[in-house]
């Protein structure tokens, strides 16, 4: 980056967000916001799932780390891509420190972890009201049972899921700075 650029206010490097939670958690409306405010790429990690993936998670069989490493590797790779052209927002569950570890280092870009939380009575009434996707509410407990919370030492913040889009979207724009 010449002088000129830092002067202007351009960021050092892109903007990389991971948005990140269990089903219901509202992780693609705050992406989505979060994209938008950025002027930014927006990734949809489920759009990402093999179709044997979204048909085994339909039937309420929960996947495994197996399951898993192909498609979060689909995702580091279209972060990568994406950020190499400028900011990206991506909306994927990342529920555990080593899928996170991995999106890292396979995306190449320091990402900033986003955790849209809430209780386990709040994710299952969102869950069963949505009517187009693939994760039955009866999902949930195998997500809440493999989440692993940020650790202090990830770049990241947490989001109460109760808390509206657009405030939500501030709190997460005032932690990237």
């Amino acid at each position: 980056m010449t002088q000129t650029d830092a002067a202007a206010g351009a960021p050092e490097s892109p903007v990389a967000v991971v948005v990140m939670g269990v089903a219901g958690a509202g992780k693609s409306t705050l992406a989505v916001a979060l994209a938008e405010r950025l002027d930014a790429a927006f990734i949809e990690a489920d759009d990402l799932h093999s179709a044997e993936a979204k048909t085994q998670m339909a039937a309420g069989v929960p996947l495994t780390d197996e399951d898993r490493w192909p498609w979060l590797t689909r995702v580091a790779i279209r972060v990568r891509d994406e950020g190499q052209a400028g900011p990206v927002v991506v909306a994927c569950s990342a529920l555990r420190r080593v899928y996170r570890d991995m999106l890292v280092r396979d995306s190449g870009l320091e990402l900033v972890f986003v955790h849209v939380h809430g209780s386990d009575e709040e994710l299952a009434e969102r869950i069963g009201q949505r009517t187009v996707h693939f994760m039955p509410t009866s999902m949930l407990a195998s997500q809440l049972a493999t989440l692993e919370r940020l650790d202090v030492d990830e770049h990241g913040i947490v989001i109460p899921l109760v808390m509206p889009i657009e405030k939500a979207a501030d709190a997460a724009m005032e932690f990237l700075g």
